[in-house]
């Protein structure tokens, strides 16, 4: 599974004019789940999303996990973490079927849920807004395959 982190002091997902998922501080969470991803991947990328120490700490240095800071998560399901890019069209074929996705999705906001982040998510498939303020700012890449 990928997925790319954004450190946040707030955002939201909206979806015809109506938000349908909010967090304060912590973490915007695009994920993707990939051809021949499981839920061992889902709950790696969980883990790891748990306790990435990208936040600040008394020093003010990147020390501190989500769950260190009492943050919360939005996850947001983003298909287009799968493209490939040798032309100039990106291709998706590499990212997981929707059912495989929509199940995996799921497990990952469950999983990160279970680590004790409170999750907020969007709507898998839908065509969604995401508004957030990038705090630093702080862009992570992870993917369980690398």
């Amino acid at each position: 599974m990928r997925a790319l982190i954004q450190r946040t002091t707030g955002a939201s997902v909206t979806i015809d004019g109506v938000v349908v998922g909010e967090i304060g501080a912590g973490v915007v969470v695009l994920v993707c789940a990939m051809q021949g991803d499981g839920e061992a991947q889902s709950a790696w990328l969980a883990r790891k999303v748990a306790n990435l120490r990208i936040f600040k700490d008394d020093a003010g240095r990147m020390n501190r996990s989500v769950v260190d800071v009492g943050g919360a998560a939005l996850v947001v399901s983003q298909f287009t973490l799968a493209a490939e890019t040798k032309g100039n069209r990106p291709g998706f074929s590499s990212a997981a079927a929707p059912d495989d996705g929509r199940l995996l999705y799921a497990h990952f906001a469950a999983a990160l849920a279970a680590h004790g982040v409170p999750v907020a998510t969007g709507v898998f498939g839908a065509d969604m807004a995401v508004s957030l303020v990038n705090d630093g700012p702080v862009t992570i890449w992870l993917d369980s395959e690398a």
